[in-house]
């Protein structure tokens, strides 16, 4: 059985590139996994299932398909995305993943998240998280008119990355005791998250001894990332976008 994972593709209508590059991916090397996993940030910004947006259906539409074709496919929110719900997932044949999804993976008990619960030096953004994940004010903010909906979101994306230029470097990677933490609360030997935008596999030792893997998944910008795991292996792949189209 193969699996694949991406995450942080921010997909917008301002980079076609990566909507092309991503509906190629799905039409190609998705079609021979069994599991696609979509570990948040899919799209740049989400102001609700009902905007139909052209890249909304584009999306939809290679999603609907790749799930058709036998592919089961899997969504955990991100922090820009998190309030995609049940109506786009079952439109894209998708299941809604909760915040930490224990699994299995590669005879491993597994952690699948989106990653930015585990950046917990960065607190003005925990605040933040925490309050947007409130259902009632998700609900106000649904009930809003689409057009007011748009300007709030790029006002909203606009002060993040102000306050990104503002941040340190470390205080955006996850911090370690949050990701000792949490193997140690779910009892898992691996995880797998995106969020921080540095791909890389991660030996680590918990602070009870236990050895322990972490995969962080690259960002799609300049090249596309994905995680594929099989019966044999484990491999973090990348590739340039030009080529992917």
């Amino acid at each position: 059985m193969t699996k694949l994972f991406i995450a942080d593709l921010h997909l917008s209508e301002a980079r076609p590139d990566l909507t092309n590059a991503f509906i190629h991916f799905l039409a190609t090397k998705a079609t021979q996994a069994d599991e696609l996993y979509i570990l948040g940030d899919l799209f740049e910004f989400w102001i609700g299932d009902d905007e139909q947006s052209p890249l909304q259906q584009q999306i939809t539409h290679a999603l609907k398909t790749l799930s058709e074709q036998g592919c089961r496919l899997f969504y955990s929110h991100g922090n820009r995305d998190f309030m995609i719900g049940k109506r786009f997932a079952r439109e894209c044949g998708m299941t809604l993943l909760p915040p930490i999804y224990p699994c299995e993976m590669a005879g491993e008990r597994t952690l699948l998240l989106h990653g930015d619960q585990l950046c917990t030096d960065d607190e003005a953004y925990q605040r933040f998280r925490r309050i947007t994940s409130w259902p009632w004010l998700q609900w106000v903010f649904l009930h809003l008119p689409l057009s007011r909906r748009v300007k709030i979101a790029q006002q909203i994306r606009q002060g993040s990355h102000k306050g990104k230029q503002q941040k340190s470097r470390s205080i955006m990677d996850v911090t370690p005791g949050s990701v000792n933490d949490c193997f140690e609360q779910h009892q898992a030997t691996l995880m797998i998250h995106g969020h921080t935008h540095r791909p890389m596999i991660h030996e680590l030792s918990l602070n009870n001894g236990q050895k322990v893997r972490r995969i962080v998944l690259g960002d799609w910008n300049t090249d596309l990332w994905y995680l594929q795991i099989d019966d044999r292996d484990i491999n973090l792949i990348s590739q340039p976008i030009t080529s992917a189209e």
